[in-house]
């Protein structure tokens, strides 16, 4: 797919998972990058719908009947990260003008999925201009009952400290399950003034957001809190990998078992989030 110029950046999305492979401004990576026939390392850039996260034991009850998804993460037993991630997606609109904006919209139909027997259409905008990349997730649903849904993106950030401005975090047991929100202050999730990326830990989703934003460099990711309210946290170094994986989320982990603000989206209802990365 060619690349998407504007506003100084440059960006490269995929039609697998509709997602995000590279995205530069001034010549440098803001993001980790992968090229177009190769394979996504760590979801990198891409769309998590109808659910971000984990769904425990590939399992949940939503309106009195039960579903089993496949399992996708073998090694927990979950299920991870949606169901689009690597779908491939078709390009039904396409504009560039000159080197101001660009924009591509992208749609896919879910139908079909063992355990989420809920048809959805799904849409999602890269637009790139001076303010930076901005995704636009869209889904409705186009059956005939409720479903359940959440989104997030799972982009890798390129820099050498990280902030997040939450007061809370989502404590997890050993299979990364959610056991308890607690507060940050005094604990090694508290990145509200920032933490060096070398040597950090974590893989959790944080809450309490005084404003919708991280950063990590000068690279800043930001959304609309009252939207997606959980920003999952991954640093890439204890996996062996590059950068830290900043989600935004509708919903936190196992959001299908909780109901903790999980969208349920009524025949014909549609949701819309959206994030912004950005040179600082």
């Amino acid at each position: 797919m060619p690349e998407l110029v504007g506003g100084g950046y440059t960006a490269r999305i995929s039609e697998r998972g509709a997602a995000l492979s590279m995205l530069r401004h001034g010549g440098r990576d803001l993001i980790t990058t992968w090229p177009d026939d190769g394979p996504i390392p760590f979801f990198a850039g891409t769309i998590l719908a109808p659910w971000p996260n984990r769904v425990a034991r590939a399992r949940y009850t939503f309106d009195g009947l039960a579903h089993e998804l496949a399992v996708s993460e073998p090694s927990r037993g979950h299920a991870l990260h949606g169901l689009v991630a690597s779908a491939r997606w078709r390009v039904v609109e396409w504009l560039a003008a000159e080197d101001d904006h660009a924009f591509v919209r992208l749609a896919h139909t879910l139908t079909g999925a063992p355990g989420y027997p809920f048809p959805l259409a799904l849409q999602v905008t890269h637009r790139l201009d001076r303010h930076g990349l901005t995704t636009t997730v869209t889904a409705e649903n186009v059956g005939d009952r409720p479903a359940p849904y959440g989104c997030g993106p799972h982009p890798w950030l390129l820099g050498e400290h990280v902030q997040v401005p939450a007061s809370k975090v989502l404590l997890t047991d050993d299979d990364l399950l959610p056991a308890e929100v607690a507060g940050v202050a005094g604990t090694p999730y508290d990145l509200r003034e920032g933490r060096q990326v070398a040597g950090l830990e974590v893989d959790h989703a944080f809450t309490g957001l005084s404003e919708g934003w991280a950063r990590v460099g000068d690279v800043r990711i930001s959304w609309d809190p009252a939207v997606l309210p959980w920003v999952q946290v991954c640093a890439g170094e204890p996996l062996g990998y590059q950068g830290v994986a900043v989600e935004p989320m509708t919903c936190p982990p196992d959001a299908f078992n909780s109901g903790v603000d999980l969208v349920t989206l009524k025949p014909g209802g549609r949701h819309e989030a959206r994030w912004t990365i950005s040179v600082a």
